[in-house]
């Protein structure tokens, strides 16, 4: 048996980029071998075992057939006989589809094998797949997508958009699961050219079945995807906030729609909905002075109250990318100094134990506070 380490480690390798992780393939050898030799089976698809040391993944060399819709439907196979190159043409592209033996010592040794011209492919910063299964794997577009975010330099090459081109009009999109959607959707919003990812999506079409519907419409926009870019720039990297830059155009009920749909991690949706309020709120009062209960209401939406770390990140999100928000910041600062032992004083003695005339007590003294503040 040989050992060989493969894909994102050697690309990531030739380009002098950190590795983070190592993919590791095992040819030449069996289920029963690997068990013998120590490893712990993991995979339920296809033979993937544990280090016995390190824990780090070892799978066997491997084949695959297209069985069924979406990324999941492949029969593997898995046998001694199975070689290091077959096991590369199986994945996505050319740049991926590289390896380098490792030795005992756990170290890679020797030349790259690079039977796709991956390093060709990567000196010429082109995204190129490795064969024609790759239109059977809906996946792979997601990915494409994820990589021109990271890797914003490269193109793809035309044969390889007319592939992606075939994935979206073979409908199996549509076989992909929610939390695989927003995985890969959420790496590339956190990569460092996000707008590259919508890109592929809008050139392959894919973005009217992966997108919220206004969203797609509005990408389609030259004005709005500059605006988008300088948004992203102005800000953070955080998934949080161009995620909330991204979607700010929707109303909440579209977001928590969308959100649904992909499987948004709940606290980002959340997130995401308030600050397309504070959107609303501002462009709302843009040639006027706020009114004091609009902005309760969405302090009240955002709960400064117990969580004014979110909302002070909320409103400094606004401020990055261009809206005046210091009228609500001194507002929400007025109005979250109030002592709360006051206002229960306040209140006459027989009625301390109504929740629901402590809850008015608060939203009065709020609504002064932010009042003054306003005016102020």
């Amino acid at each position: 048996m040989k050992i060989y380490a493969v894909g994102g480690a050697i690309r990531d390798t030739l380009m002098g980029l950190p590795v983070h992780d190592i993919d590791y393939v095992v040819v030449g050898s069996s289920v029963d071998e690997m068990i013998d030799k120590g490893f712990r089976p993991v995979g339920k698809d296809f033979p993937v075992f544990l280090h016995p040391e390190t824990q780090a993944e070892y799978a066997l060399a491997r084949t695959e057939r297209k069985t069924g819709q979406g990324y999941k439907g492949f029969h593997f196979y898995a046998d001694p006989s199975v070689t290091l190159e077959q096991d590369l043409e199986r994945r996505d592209l050319t740049i991926n589809a590289m390896a380098q033996e490792i030795g005992s010592d756990g170290k890679q040794f020797g030349p790259i094998i690079d039977p796709y011209n991956g390093q060709e492919d990567l000196a010429g910063k082109v995204f190129r797949h490795v064969s024609d299964a790759f239109a059977e794997d809906p996946l792979r577009l997601l990915r494409i997508a994820r990589f021109a975010a990271r890797f914003p330099e490269f193109r793809v090459a035309d044969e390889t958009m007319a592939a992606l081109k075939a994935i979206v009009q073979s409908g199996e999109l549509k076989a992909l699961s929610a939390e695989r959607i927003w995985q890969e959707l959420a790496r590339g919003l956190a990569a460092s050219k996000p707008m590259h990812l919508f890109q592929v999506l809008l050139n392959t079409g894919a973005s009217k079945t992966l997108l919220p519907a206004l969203l797609n419409t509005k990408l389609a926009e030259e004005v709005f995807r500059e605006t988008l870019i300088a948004h992203y720039e102005a800000a953070g990297n955080s998934l949080e906030e161009r995620c909330a830059i991204t979607l700010m155009d929707l109303s909440a009920s579209e977001i928590r729609s969308w959100a649904e749909c992909v499987r948004m991690p709940i606290e980002l949706r959340d997130f995401c909905e308030i600050f397309s309020e504070l959107r609303v709120l501002i462009n709302q009062y843009a040639e006027s002075a706020y009114q004091s209960v609009d902005v309760l209401a969405w302090f009240n939406r955002a709960d400064v109250w117990r969580k004014p770390d979110r909302a002070q990140a909320l409103l400094n999100l606004a401020d990055k990318i261009g809206f005046h928000v210091p009228a609500l910041t001194n507002a929400m600062r007025n109005a979250q100094a109030l002592n709360t032992a006051e206002i229960i004083a306040s209140v006459e003695a027989q009625d301390r134990s109504n929740g629901e005339r402590i809850g008015t007590a608060f939203e009065s003294a709020r609504l002064a506070a932010i009042a003054a503040a306003l005016q102020s």
